[in-house]
């Protein structure tokens, strides 16, 4: 796994080298000069970091077998790559998700460029590995970087196992995971009691309920965050796209929607990685756009919410 990273992280600036000369204002921040480097994110009780934004494939890579669909989200994910992207979230409740993607890496020999990251979804708190092991086979990866228990759905007998599986070294890391600001009480319990590697949860300008204990604990007790939702699964936009950014955004280094949204998010001291989700190329560019250039300090971050709010 180790010459595994070293060539992943060699691709990563190779490819973000090539993209750089092809497209340099993808790449310029707001004061005009060239940001080549992403804004990276170290893995807590680690010497690893991962880029702070990654792909989520809720419904965006869930289009069955039809051979153009996975030919255009195979483009999705080659920009991914392109741009810096190393962080892919799955789950086996996505559908045909995890074998699109596995096609894609296939067709883009995308094996060593990415950090794998899936869940575990079934209430048979026995059929952890099995379930692993079926998403393995689904995605081509000998082994995921990161598994998590999906919306705590078993999650006393899938942790147990994944501790065991990380023991083993059947897979890296090990986290639990919840979606539209559902059981956090318990949810901090178990962060409070268990040692995680990741949590994921859903965080953005509008849903912001985790500042108050969640994003703090996990900085308390050195867990890393996904970041889930970042767009409302596409409500934020359809909210706000028509409305103007504010005049001073580019302060914030956003120059679009996407990037006022993300850089909200990572900027979050406790972020270690947003996941937003999208099915376009365009989209994608602007996603990631948001990975370089200047971050929102805290007054900034204060400002971003209210200008939302204010809408």
């Amino acid at each position: 796994m180790a010459n595994q990273i070293t060539r992943r992280k060699f691709l990563i600036s190779s490819g973000l080298a090539g993209i750089a000369l092809k497209a340099p204002m993808l790449f310029a921040n707001t004061s005009g000069s060239t940001a080549l480097s992403p804004i990276m994110r170290r893995i807590p009780g680690t010497d690893e970091s991962i880029p702070a934004i990654g792909m989520g494939t809720w419904i965006t890579f869930n289009v069955g077998g039809d051979e153009q669909l996975i030919t255009q989200r195979t483009e999705v994910l080659k920009t991914f790559f392109e741009l810096g992207g190393t962080v892919v979230d799955g789950s086996p409740m996505y559908g045909s998700a995890a074998d699109v993607m596995g096609e894609a890496l296939n067709a883009l020999d995308g094996h060593d460029r990415i950090f794998a990251a899936t869940k575990i979804w079934t209430g048979d708190e026995s059929a952890t590995r099995a379930e692993a092991a079926r998403s393995s086979r689904r995605w081509g990866v000998d082994r995921f970087d990161l598994l998590q228990v999906h919306n705590l759905l078993g999650w006393q007998g899938h942790l147990e196992t994944l501790k065991q599986m990380k023991a083993n070294g059947e897979v890296r890391y090990i986290g639990i995971t919840t979606s539209h600001g559902r059981r956090h009480r318990e949810f901090a319990q178990i962060m409070e009691r268990e040692p995680l590697d990741f949590v994921q949860l859903t965080y953005n300008v509008l849903d912001r309920e985790v500042e108050d204990r969640l994003l703090p604990l996990a900085q308390e007790r050195g867990i890393g965050v996904i970041v889930n939702r970042p767009f409302q699964g596409g409500s934020l936009f359809r909210r706000f796209q028509s409305e103007p950014l504010p005049d001073w955004a580019g302060e914030a280094g956003a120059g679009n929607w996407a990037e006022f949204f993300l850089k909200y998010i990572i900027s979050h001291p406790a972020v270690t990685c947003a996941i937003p989700a999208t099915s376009k190329v365009e989209h994608m560019k602007e996603n990631m756009g948001a990975m370089y250039g200047a971050l929102p300090d805290a007054s900034q971050r204060q400002r971003m919410a209210g200008y939302v709010r204010s809408l």
